[in-house]
């Protein structure tokens, strides 16, 4: 059980053109940590070489003591930016957070408490619990190709996920470190759930607020990526 007066916190952002949210986001994180006093924290940025000005934007905040920047020569995707943070990380636990607006920092508190009360090894964020304070309402693919890839996903694993696919994510740093992550790109999802849950680790969901942006505001993932993760899911479940 970890214990909630004595922790240390990581915050991995994996980041790729977003100059318009990472500073907003950074904010949002230092302020909902310094309202709920979690004063041992560290912040891993990991830019998979921004092309929009983000990179100049994050050598500006090179003078933080609690923020690790990292930066990639090239583009790799979500998951080498998060093997990338994984490698220098020092915290007990760990919360994936993206560099956009879509994911709500005030939801920390609902997805550490599993770990202090239930002893969670892993916590993840569903957009489709209900008990957020809100969640946008759009792209109907988008939510139909969660779903299948969800129940895929739970077939394999014999898990009960409502959201595989989210993006809050949240480990124990000693069970996310326990299994060595391939993926480079927005598979990492499944890759880091299937095998999870093959060493039995305790799996738990929160609700969490979503306000997901449309592909005009920014969103990268699509359709394509669905295909991946599908691939991924059995790729992993029959060879671990």
């Amino acid at each position: 059980m970890i214990n909630k007066e004595n922790f240390k916190l990581s915050i991995i952002i994996p980041c790729y053109n977003e100059k318009d949210t990472i500073e907003i986001i950074l904010k949002r994180i230092i302020q909902n940590l310094k309202n709920y006093k979690f004063l041992n924290y560290e912040i891993l940025i990991v830019d998979d070489c921004s092309k929009d000005g983000t990179i100049q934007i994050l050598k500006k905040l090179g003078n933080d003591n609690k923020i690790v920047i990292y930066f990639h020569d090239k583009n790799l995707g979500k998951g080498a930016a998060i093997q990338t943070a994984l490698k220098n990380l020092t915290g007990d636990i760990v919360i994936i957070q993206d560099a956009d607006l879509e994911y709500d920092p005030s939801d920390y508190d609902k997805l550490l408490t599993p770990f202090f009360e239930a002893n969670a090894d892993v916590v993840y964020g569903s957009r489709f619990l209900g008990g957020g304070k809100y969640s946008r309402v759009h792209f109907f693919w988008h939510y139909l190709a969660n779903k299948i890839l969800t129940f895929i996903c739970n077939l394999f694993t014999n898990l009960n996920l409502t959201d595989m696919e989210t993006g809050y994510k949240v480990f124990k740093s000693s069970a996310l470190k326990s299994i060595s992550l391939k993926e480079k790109t927005f598979s990492f999802e499944p890759e880091v759930t299937i095998k999870l849950s093959k060493k039995k680790f305790k799996f738990f969901e929160v609700p969490i607020t979503y306000n997901g942006r449309s592909y005009d505001e920014g969103k990268k993932i699509g359709l394509k990526d669905a295909f991946i993760a599908l691939k991924t899911i059995i790729l992993y479940s029959l060879i671990g």
